[in-house]
């Protein structure tokens, strides 16, 4: 018998040209197109419309068929809800990351798995899966400018095993070509943006709807009052535009960077240059740490880190934990703009072994140590 694969399709390239490869190598596949978020505006509205006209359309040319399914109420409560405590808490929270390990990877798999009796599901992701040891392992895509394992490092290897990743192998200008040979209609689609199923906002407008405005100074680190800022949520780590700073305390013609942020006393610190010794980190200090699969951390670990998508990765030390619930590491050269709230992803060589929760950071600027 044929094996069941359900395929996430979001009506875009990728999940297109997936569903087709499933099918080419012989697979049984139907196609999911998932509802996660209520659309209360027109804009919102039309894309959401638009997409699954798509992910009709494309499964009508492919031959397979469609499920609509609405996880909304999943996603407010378990990605979104946090998503917002995490602002408030001053972080800057990753709700991609939140989004594929209680959505994609858990409820998907298991509507999947359970109610619609798939041996597989796939998703358009650009990782992939590689089983030995009698365990399945997720490894970078072959198109690195591509890979999205940082986004999949809270899953497990028992997800994993159940998943199919039919372009990891593949580099996106490939499956563009894939696309047009088929005459496919996303061929030419742009890439989604933005939140996880909610899309590309203006951030600022966007989070009014959700959390009150809190203003406050924005100082320098001699502790100077040189702007004023709308509320600490709408910034981050590294931001350089929509400071509004007075010219009048300019040291260089360098531009300013966000540094830090005092919570206790609704300050955002910024500083000027981009290579500010206040903004590079030497050290970090990692909270719920999630392995894919059990690595036994008995002395120190060699490995590389990437604290955000589609950074280079830099080689670190993960010191042998004192706790199971933090660890500490030291990065062979300093990370600049590290951001507390989002995560930081551990490799070994191509294979994603897992990360954790940035919390905080050890500057080469003292005065800003944190």
């Amino acid at each position: 018998m044929k094996k069941k694969v359900v395929i996430g399709i979001s009506g875009g390239v990728d999940s297109s040209v997936s569903a087709w490869l499933l099918k080419k190598n012989g697979y049984h596949v139907e196609g999911v197109f998932m509802i996660n978020w209520e659309a209360n505006n027109c804009k919102s509205y039309c894309v959401i419309k638009q997409d699954l006209q798509d992910a009709q359309m494309i499964c009508e040319q492919i031959g397979i068929k469609l499920t609509i399914l609405n996880f909304s109420e999943q996603y407010w409560n378990n990605v979104f809800k946090v998503f917002l405590q995490e602002y408030q808490l001053g972080n800057t929270p990753n709700p991609d990351i939140l989004c594929n390990k209680e959505i994609k990877f858990k409820v998907f798999l298991n509507f999947a798995c359970e109610k619609m009796e798939a041996d597989y599901i796939a998703t358009g992701h650009y990782v992939r899966r590689i089983d030995y040891n009698g365990r399945s392992h997720l490894f970078a895509g072959v198109d690195l400018n591509k890979d999205q394992s940082y986004f999949l490092y809270q899953i497990k290897h028992q997800e994993i095993s159940k998943c199919i990743f039919p372009v990891g192998s593949f580099i996106k200008p490939q499956v563009r070509r894939i696309a047009s040979q088929l005459n496919l209609i996303t061929a030419n689609k742009k890439d989604s943006t933005g939140i996880c199923f909610i899309g590309k906002r203006n951030f600022k407008n966007f989070i009014e709807n959700y959390l009150p405005k809190n203003p406050g100074s924005i100082i320098s680190i001699k502790n100077e009052i040189i702007g004023y800022h709308q509320g600490l949520m709408y910034y981050t780590i590294g931001q350089r535009k929509g400071l509004n700073i007075n010219n009048t305390y300019n040291t260089s013609c360098d531009p300013w960077y966000v540094a830090d942020k005092d919570i206790k006393n609704n300050f955002l610190i910024a500083v000027q240059g981009k290579n500010n010794l206040a903004l590079m980190a030497i050290s970090l200090i990692i909270t719920n740490p999630h392995w894919i699969d059990q690595i036994p951390l008995n002395s120190a670990l060699k490995c590389t880190i990437k604290t955000r998508y589609r950074q280079l990765h830099t080689g670190c030390l993960i010191e042998r934990p004192k706790s199971n619930k933090y660890l500490k590491v030291i990065l062979d050269q300093p990370i600049s703009s590290v951001t507390p709230g989002q995560s930081a992803v551990f490799y070994l060589n191509n294979r994603c072994l897992g990360g954790g929760i940035i919390h905080s950071r050890k500057l080469l600027c003292n005065l800003l140590n944190t």
